[in-house]
């Protein structure tokens, strides 16, 4: 993918000449991009490796009965913990982004996040009901210092007018997505297979890697911490007038930012159902094997972001290839938000199938062709999403608007939670259906109303 308008840091200058030259020099360090990527990517990672990893079989240790280890939780009440605690952990953002930009700034922001959400795994580690509330609590802050601002780095690495941004972040995406996948893959089967919080404290041991190499890596950071520390803060309890501060460009792109978030709420309240409602679905009506080879339920957590590794080369192909024909932002969530509807749409004849009798089992290939089709929708609207908050937001608040972009998926971790509470209650066709309804008539919507968001975007696209 490749940006076409200035990035939202252009008319910053950098403080000293010195800084100046670092830039330059580190204008290719790593794959053809700042060094500082590498450092950012693998910090990505291995909290990712973490989130992802617990999150894989969270709402299955919820539910498992308490002679099997779990809390023995009815469907609806870890429904409700499920999407409380992911909602929150996304919704944490806005304000660590809040406080990077007016008390810790993001480097420390992200060290201290990355500590919290450590002890938060450790917590969660020891089997003790309030231990297990807190150790959600602890990663939820944790979340809530660290997202954003790594995000908010990742921009900051780039110089005004750089066309690599949208593919450094492309990359970054990688890094999230190898975490993802690795996560499930070993805290999954140590949960399902061996104890439930060995999962736990593998989660625990991967954030404690990520924050080591963070720190170790600190130096290539540095051209991003001169460019955030020449831009213009208010002083810490002194918010600034907004009303008066930013110009009417400013504002009708922060619209842009605002319909964004409305739409990607709605496509992370389909796509975050991987943990909730498709979770229980692997877990109680498809076939736990593959041509011989059985694995736990929670490895299929893993299959997203497979396919987001293997088809994010394809799709960064594509938008270069097309040039000019590329589609706009709006359009790429409009797409977004058809795939993940028509990923649903597979998962209709799959319930049907899995409640046509007692102990059905139905074939992984439809989970798996349905993690497919709502890949194709997460890479037309995740990354471009990254890109597009960093390009629109004012640079006085990049924190908070990026703050802002991770809300939409708090709201749609907590729609996905809601959704899983009427799994053991509505016949899993109409769930899926219904789901997928409210996607397509988003997307038809969306497409609708791509001229006026571009308007609204000026010259950013």
């Amino acid at each position: 993918m490749r940006g076409r308008a200035a990035p939202p840091f252009e008319g910053v200058p950098v403080t000293t000449s010195a800084a100046t030259t670092t830039t330059h020099a580190d204008a290719a360090g790593w794959a053809g991009h700042p060094r500082g990527l590498s450092t950012l990517f693998f910090t990505e990672m291995w909290e990712r490796f973490s989130y992802y990893g617990m999150r894989a079989f969270l709402i299955l240790y919820m539910t498992a009965p308490a002679a099997a280890g779990g809390l023995g939780f009815s469907d609806q009440h870890a429904a409700s913990i499920y999407g409380t605690y992911t909602g929150s952990v996304w919704g944490a953002a806005i304000v660590g982004g809040i406080v990077a930009d007016r008390l810790l700034g993001q480097y420390r922001s992200v060290l201290v996040g990355g500590s919290v959400i450590a002890l938060g795994h450790v917590s969660l580690a020891f089997k003790s009901l309030p231990l297990f509330y807190t150790g959600l609590v602890l990663i939820v802050i944790g979340t809530g210092l660290l997202k954003a601002n790594a995000s908010t780095l990742v921009g900051s690495l780039y110089e005004p007018g750089d066309e690599r941004r949208d593919a450094g972040f492309s990359i970054f995406y990688m890094g999230i997505n190898l975490g993802a996948f690795m996560g499930p893959i070993l805290a999954g089967w140590l949960a399902q297979r061996v104890d439930w919080h060995l999962g736990f404290g593998a989660a625990a041991v991967g954030m404690a890697m990520g924050l080591t190499q963070f720190v170790l890596g600190k130096k290539r950071l540095q051209p991003a911490l001169d460019r955030l520390a020449a831009q213009p803060r208010a002083a810490p309890g002194a918010p600034e007038p907004l009303a008066t501060s930013f110009s009417a460009a400013e504002w009708k792109r922060i619209a842009a930012v605002v319909v964004f978030f409305l739409f990607a709420s709605l496509f992370w309240g389909a796509y975050e159902q991987a943990g909730s409602t498709l979770n229980f679905f692997a877990d109680r009506h498809t076939r736990l094997s593959v041509l011989g080879f059985s694995f736990p339920s929670s490895w299929f957590q893993s299959v997203q972001p497979i396919f987001v590794i293997l088809l994010a080369p394809v799709f960064a192909w594509l938008w270069l290839r097309l040039g000019r024909r590329e589609p706009s932002s709006p359009a790429k969530f409009a797409f977004g938000l058809f795939f993940v509807g028509l990923s649903f749409m597979v998962l209709v004849p799959a319930g049907a199938f899995a409640q046509s009798g007692e102990g059905v089992k139905v074939s992984p290939w439809w989970l798996i062709a349905a993690y497919f089709v709502s890949e194709l929708g997460e890479l037309c609207l995740s990354p471009v999403g990254l890109s597009v908050v960093t390009k629109l937001s004012p640079v006085r608040i990049v924190g908070l608007m990026m703050g802002v972009w991770f809300l939409s998926h708090a709201l749609g971790n907590k729609l996905a939670g809601w959704a899983a509470g009427f799994f053991s209650t509505m016949p899993l066709p109409t769930l899926f259906g219904i789901v997928a309804a409210v996607c397509l008539a988003a997307a038809l919507l969306l497409f609708l109303l791509t001229k006026p968001v571009r308007r609204l975007m000026g010259d950013v696209h």
